[in-house]
């Protein structure tokens, strides 16, 4: 719902009301025959900040299903966090692709 507020002598300013929720997108980490387990384990660890035992257990789901979700951030964190993983895969010379999906 959308109100006019205004002071006399100004032009009115309208507030919108409702507040939306900012758009979420999950982050993927795709299995591939060269990046090694401890790198996806590493890069799990440090972007996106997940324990030993968190990282593992997403790491032996890409391995296993091909694919594992590595969390759900904003679209402006998950951009971030995907260019990250890539440029660091790119820069130790493996493969490893990140994408992101909206939820």
């Amino acid at each position: 719902m959308t109100t006019p507020f205004s002071r006399p002598g100004e032009p009115g300013v309208y507030l919108d009301d409702e507040v939306r929720e900012p758009r979420k997108c999950k982050v993927l980490l795709h299995n591939d025959d060269y990046t090694t387990m401890e790198f996806v384990v590493h890069i799990l660890r440090d972007v996106f900040r997940k324990t030993e035992a968190e990282a593992t257990e997403i790491m032996l789901r890409v391995h296993n299903d091909g694919i594992g979700v590595c969390g759900v951030y904003t679209v402006e964190v998950a951009e971030t966090k995907v260019a990250v993983v890539r440029q660091r895969a790119a820069r130790e010379g493996f493969p490893l692709k990140c994408t992101m999906e909206e939820v």
